[in-house]
């Protein structure tokens, strides 16, 4: 079952897709209506899900399940990275490729649009000064609401690319 994902309880389990690029906001719109009728009929061992989704920043693709309602299953997880493939295929399809897993960094600049730097190149942003421990950068990690609505955006100090920062200290 799919609700508004302002209604769904902040303890509820959520998962964060990350584009590889920019969402036009024709694609935001594609998305949305094809996750509302995925997420209506998301399932755990045949029992409903009560799920939301929203997208952040035309970047982000946020999914959310209320595990006080049911609890998803590993293949019930599995489907919903399989709603994702597919609606990146048919995005892709339609124009530019677009990959929703995508691992880079992303971070916020200095006029509040997303940028992203590639797992390769961080030591080599840290080591310009692009990013520095209080850049704010979008916590992909966030594993309910709550902590979404909480700890979204954060400094790059207080997240997995601390150990940058360290390394650059000690290199110094």
């Amino acid at each position: 079952m799919y609700i508004d994902f302002d209604e769904i309880t902040d303890t509820a389990r959520l998962w964060v897709y990350q584009a590889n690029r920019s969402l036009t906001d024709a694609e935001v719109q594609q998305i949305d209506a094809a996750l509302r009728p995925a997420l209506s009929g998301w399932a755990a061992h045949g029992e409903p899900l009560l799920a939301a989704a929203k997208v952040v920043a035309n970047r982000f693709v946020v999914i959310a399940v209320d595990e006080g309602h049911h609890l998803p299953s590993g293949c019930s997880i599995d489907s919903s990275v399989g709603f994702l493939r597919q609606i990146s295929a048919t995005l892709s399809q339609q124009g530019e490729s677009i990959d929703f897993f995508d691992r880079s960094a992303a971070y916020q600049d200095s006029n509040k649009q997303v940028q992203t730097v590639t797992l390769p190149a961080i030591k080599a942003a840290v080591a310009d000064g692009k990013l520095t421990p209080e850049t704010p950068v979008f916590n992909t990690l966030v594993n309910t609401k709550a902590t979404f609505l909480s700890d979204w955006i954060v400094p790059a100090q207080t997240t997995w690319l601390k150990r940058y920062f360290a390394q650059k200290a000690v290199n110094a």
